[in-house]
């Protein structure tokens, strides 16, 4: 489908040849199979995630450690072609990323760094992050999960609930109260006292593994702090490492609801034509063109802002926000052209659809980020 707009131009030579190289791995590793993937509920993930380190896509924002240290543009970029792919796979590298290795590599001890970001680059371990509780989402100020020193060890108790990556990952980074406010603990997932069964009967991100965390008595050394942070600035820093990934991913996703809508409406025959030549047909395909270039220029403008230190954690609300918004209506509509068609998982856009409906809610829902932007507006908070 040709880029009317030319967005992709503003793209340089690096970030050109990361775009590619994800297309591919997603055009020759995960399209062919991740609709059976989401139909069966499952994710490959052990199998997935040295492939996905080998191509330097873990933790790739990140300096050091066998990290790729990409700029946000380039980070950007490539989770609007994971998610091209599907949802869930953009989530696992996401989380891994951005939500596990970030609050290590940002405040965790250098024995932290040393001993987890290596391999979690590498895809050797997998990480998760432990914050929305079964009665806290977007409320974590008052979380229950507790830590509870016990001579210089500390002792923690509490559940998590909707964690990606929770009962595949060997280590979660796990947020809590204590006496001393709220903080960050590093979390081997062998650990006496942790388990984390997955949820199952979704209808939504089927393609990725979705646990809750329990804590029962686990008792962690000292060591397993993360030093440099305390309360919530800590969690919610993470998340909009996240929600800039999900700016872009769900472009992508829009992206290939549009492509498959296009496609369809030049081949699909009704009353003697195509139904791309009718008028209605066209109208759709338009508004969702527009919609799916503003989402990318938003994208690439946060994309800038960020390479430059300037992004916000408003104007990542922002692009959450209206990005998310715009991609599941392109789904809508998409899966209007195609008919009864567009209700089975021979084409991407209801497996597209669903996701989107997750991804309008986790990492902030569409209500908590339309009061940020109201709060800009105004200076009033709404929350309480």
């Amino acid at each position: 489908m040709e880029d009317l707009l030319r967005i992709d131009d503003r793209l340089n030579p690096d970030q050109r040849l990361i775009r590619d190289t994800v297309t591919s791995f997603v055009t020759d590793r995960i399209l062919p199979d991740v609709a059976d993937w989401f139909e069966q509920g499952t994710f490959p993930a052990r199998e997935l995630a040295p492939v996905l380190g080998e191509l330097g896509l873990l933790g790739m924002h990140l300096e050091g450690y066998g990290c790729a240290g990409t700029d946000a543009t380039s980070y950007g970029v490539a989770c609007r072609e994971l998610e091209a792919g599907d949802s869930g796979l953009r989530s696992f590298v996401s989380v891994q990323g951005s939500l596990a290795m970030f609050p290590i590599w940002k405040y965790g001890s250098a024995e932290q760094k040393e001993e987890w970001l290596p391999r979690m680059a590498a895809g050797e371990a997998i990480g998760c992050f432990g914050l929305t509780e079964p009665d806290h989402g977007s409320d974590p100020s008052n979380m229950r999960t507790f830590a509870k020193r016990d001579g210089s060890d500390w002792i923690l108790n509490g559940a998590k609930m909707w964690i990606t990556n929770g009962s595949i990952a060997d280590v979660a980074v796990v947020w809590a109260q204590t006496d001393e406010g709220i903080r960050g603990f590093v979390v081997p997932t062998d650990t006496p006292g942790f388990s984390a069964p997955e949820i199952h009967k979704k209808l939504s991100l089927r393609a990725s593994v979705t646990s809750s965390l329990y804590f029962d008595d686990v008792r962690l050394p000292s060591s397993a702090v993360l030093p440099e942070v305390s309360g919530l600035k800590g969690p919610l820093s993470c998340l909009s490492e996240a929600r800039f990934g999900i700016l872009w991913g769900v472009v992508g996703a829009a992206r290939a609801c549009l492509e498959s809508a296009v496609d369809y409406s030049k081949t699909r025959v009704q009353f003697g034509k195509p139904i791309g030549a009718f008028q209605l047909t066209q109208e759709k395909l338009a508004w969702m063109y527009v919609g799916t270039a503003q989402a990318s220029l938003t994208a690439f403008h946060l994309g800038a802002l960020k390479d430059s230190g300037d992004l916000n954690p408003r104007q990542v609300s922002f692009g959450k926000l209206a990005n998310v918004r715009a991609a599941l209506d392109i789904a809508r509509q998409a899966r209007s052209i195609l008919g009864g068609n567009g209700i089975t998982l021979e084409y991407p856009v209801i497996r597209h659809m669903n996701n989107l409906e997750s991804v309008l809610t986790y990492e902030g829902t569409q209500e908590i980020h339309t009061l940020v932007l109201g709060e800009a507006l105004t200076g009033l908070s709404a929350y309480r």
